[in-house]
């Protein structure tokens, strides 16, 4: 299984397409969204500034990015070249592609996070406790496996033509709705009532209370963990139906 982890490593890291999108374009869309914004005045219903909310969505959307948007494709075309089934009559144990898969997109979304951080630190002058930056960190990348879970089950789910256009639309609606790519507090009272309840808002709001030196709310954890248990006993089904077909 290391050597399918370090090749899934070597993969991802050669693919300039993946990391552009995945560790540079959270960090352009930050300097786009913030880059002008004033660092004093708090955003309504939040207690922060601009700055420092869209450090947190942006980093939390490169993560989302590296491990949806990387593992689903990828899952999807290897199960229709036959590569699965390759592996399959191997040693490897089935929950061992798996495992490669999530691992390698964890190391792509490190970057992700860190990089949007370093930007927000220089550019917008977003200053945190050390304790801070580390809980943010640790917080946002242990977070990204609920949706690594949901990028297997999308995999699994979609063929090789139509994965794209299906994790598109889940990908730009979770990251919509659920307030990353602007304050949810901006939405109408209909739509905020939605957006509460989606896992990309859940996620983010981790990182929003760490910023404000507070412990996250319980509904806010309680929701990941739902969710995780969904979307990996998802992910689980389709991969024994996959292999049952196979």
């Amino acid at each position: 299984m290391n050597s399918l982890i370090k090749l899934e490593l070597t993969r991802a890291l050669r693919n300039r397409k993946f990391l552009f999108f995945s560790v540079l374009y959270p960090s352009l869309l930050f300097l786009l969204i913030a880059g002008n914004a004033d660092s004093t005045t708090k955003i309504d219903g939040t207690g922060l500034t601009l700055p420092a909310y869209m450090m947190v969505s942006m980093a939390s959307f490169g993560a989302l990015t590296a491990v949806l948007m990387g593992n689903s494709e990828r899952i999807a075309k290897e199960r229709e070249s036959g590569w699965v089934r390759q592996l399959r009559l191997t040693a490897l144990p089935g929950r061992g592609y798996v495992l490669a898969k999530t691992a390698g997109a964890a190391v792509v979304s490190l970057p992700s996070i860190v990089v949007v951080f370093v930007v927000a630190a220089a550019v917008k002058d977003v200053r945190l406790d050390a304790w801070q930056w580390l809980a943010l960190t640790g917080s946002i990348w242990a977070g990204s496996l609920v949706f690594a879970a949901l990028g297997v089950a999308l995999g699994y789910l979609a063929s090789g033509d139509t994965v794209r256009p299906i994790t598109m639309i889940v990908y730009f609606g979770l990251s919509l709705l659920g307030g990353l790519w602007m304050p949810s507090t901006t939405f109408p009272q209909w739509l905020q009532a939605v957006a509460k309840w989606l896992p990309t808002h859940a996620y983010a709001a981790l990182g929003q209370a760490i910023e404000q030196s507070r412990a996250p709310h319980a509904r806010d954890v309680a929701l990941l963990a739902v969710f995780f248990v969904l979307f990996a006993g998802g992910a689980a089904w389709l991969y024994r139906k996959d292999t049952l077909q196979a």
